[in-house]
């Protein structure tokens, strides 16, 4: 970034599709218009309306195959689970099986997502800092995998329902190690001072396996942890897993085994051309080596591995679609103009921005240019000020109403976590291969909303 915090102005012509930043298959036709999946974008456009998700099946697979077998060839072997609150939908969850993942869900919402999609359920983790009795219930029945306890309180909660079941509940504990990732403070979840977890140094977490063992009802698995989001380094890990491997030494000396390590996920992708994430092989390298290094340094076997990468997934897959509407320059001093470029939809389909100061990378979709690069900020059609998409760009200087423009990176965290504020229904998500589509959430329609209203 420059020293007034503007990125800086592009090289010649717009060389806009970063491959580090796009998804693989995305390129420039002949006529300059961009391509994702073997498809035009703007007959994308016309097909299904913008705002417009779309999701580069080809991509998806390749990362979530990526860590499949960069998680399984070390010492410390690891199941990988896709974090289902990425995104999630039926056709994702079936993705996600053929790859060869397992699969985290939060909520009862997102257990339904995956039997509905007939996700093998032993390959199910059960997330949640306030699972509802109904919700465990419903796991249990499922036969889901394995259930992540989160409070001592649940501990009753779950051994409750699964003795009235008649069933063993095989669970992790969560246990919150003290650890500060390099993160966004919303998105950092190793601190003390947050919802998640068991403490590990008020011993929290030691009590709590504990209390597993008395429950007859309850199968005490392992220990799981999970320092943050966005992470581009091993160097939170190494720290989380020394202490939850010393911590697992303590059990030990009481005769307590653990079966399963659960290192979570939180691995990062880029953004804009400025991130640099480690590449997957190369983190699933640098934590392999601590955990066995950690293992072995407190005279332990090596547990069943797990991680729950999501963003990592599905992130880099996603591409948002904007048709461009008012296009208004605003003089900020005497040398430089802003020029605001409202587009339809906003943060009712990416609330990131305003919520995290979240970064994006956002290009000329529609049609190439030669004109000379502005600074821009792309905001939504909402009534706040906040409703910020990109909050500064370079875009060719000729843009116009009609043109469209796509943000890489929306894979996650955008449809999932979309709103219908102001009204506004929430786009469908349509998944690009080989020049076919699919569509994978079909578009939100006032219809649908009106039918929330008794009164309408």
């Amino acid at each position: 970034m420059t020293p007034a915090g503007l990125p800086p102005l592009p090289a010649g012509e717009f060389a806009d599709l970063d491959p580090a930043v796009w998804p693989r298959t995305v390129l420039r036709g002949p006529d300059g218009a961009m391509v994702i999946g073997g498809c035009d974008v703007r007959d994308l456009a016309r097909d299904f309306g913008t705002p417009l998700f779309l999701l580069d099946e080809a991509d998806f697979r390749t990362r979530a195959a990526a860590f499949r077998t960069s998680y399984a060839g070390g010492d410390a072997p690891a199941t990988v689970y896709y974090a289902a609150k990425a995104f999630l939908a039926t056709r994702v969850a079936r993705w996600v099986e053929e790859e060869g993942l397992g699969l985290d869900v939060a909520s009862g919402g997102e257990l339904a997502v995956a039997l509905a999609a007939e996700f093998p359920p032993e390959r199910l983790i059960l997330h949640g800092n306030n699972k509802s009795l109904d919700e465990i219930a419903r796991a249990l029945r499922a036969g889901v995998g394995l259930i992540v306890i989160d409070s001592l309180v649940e501990i009753d909660r779950v051994a409750e329902v699964a003795q009235r079941l008649g069933v063993v509940a095989e669970v992790l504990v969560r246990v919150t190690v003290g650890v500060e990732a390099h993160t966004h403070e919303f998105i950092a979840t190793a601190h003390e001072d947050q919802k998640f977890g068991l403490s590990l140094s008020n011993g929290e977490a030691a009590a709590a396996v504990l209390q597993i063992l008395e429950r007859p009802s309850l199968h005490f698995a392992g220990l799981h942890s999970h320092i943050g989001s966005q992470i581009f380094d091993a160097s939170g890990f190494e720290i989380a897993a020394s202490r939850i491997v010393e911590l697992a030494a303590e059990l030990a000396e009481r005769g307590i085994a653990i079966e399963w390590l659960d290192l979570g996920g939180g691995m990062g992708i880029a953004y804009t051309s400025y991130d640099d994430p480690l590449d997957v092989a190369d983190m699933a390298m640098a934590i392999d080596r601590i955990v066995v290094k950690s293992c072995e340094r407190a005279g332990l076997p090596i547990p069943r591995m797990a991680f729950e990468p999501g963003r990592a997934i599905v992130g880099p897959a996603g591409v948002t679609l904007y048709e461009v509407g008012t296009v208004k320059p605003v003089q900020l001093d005497h040398d430089l103009v802003r020029t605001f470029v409202s587009v339809d939809g906003g943060m009712s389909d990416n609330i990131r921005t305003a919520l995290y100061d979240a970064d994006y990378t956002v290009v000329l979709a529609s049609r190439e240019s030669a004109a000379e690069p502005m600074l821009c900020r792309v905001v939504g059609k909402h009534c706040e000020s906040g409703d910020v998409v990109v909050r500064d760009a370079w875009l060719p200087a000729d843009l116009a109403p009609g043109d469209l423009l796509a943000v890489a990176g929306t894979g996650a965290y955008c449809r999932s976590m979309a709103s219908q504020y102001n009204y506004l229904p929430r786009p469908a998500v349509i998944s690009v291969r080989d020049g076919m589509t699919d569509t994978v959430l079909r578009r939100e329609t006032e219809a649908d909303m009106l039918s929330l209203d008794p009164g309408a």
